[in-house]
């Protein structure tokens, strides 16, 4: 697959690789150069969505104070 370089410096990703890698309007990508000079493109594609309920939900709900307290302490809650 071949891109061309606008004169920004942007480059328009194949819509079959999109599609391979499942990106959409809005997703990061990182590129990574290999020691044999190749790039590496990584797509980044944790949403916000998908921290949904990731955490557990406190037995009660948290104070401001009690929020930088642990922040200083750690995060250990102690």
């Amino acid at each position: 697959m071949d891109a061309i370089i606008s004169s920004k410096g942007q480059i328009t990703l194949p819509k079959v690789l999109r599609d391979q890698l499942h990106l959409t309007t809005g997703d990061r990508v990182t590129f990574l150069m290999e020691e044999d000079g190749s790039i590496r493109l990584i797509p980044k594609q944790v949403s916000i969505k998908d921290l949904k309920g990731s955490l557990p939900k406190p037995e009660r709900p948290v104070s401001i104070e009690e929020m930088e307290r642990a922040i200083e302490q750690g995060g250990s809650g102690q």
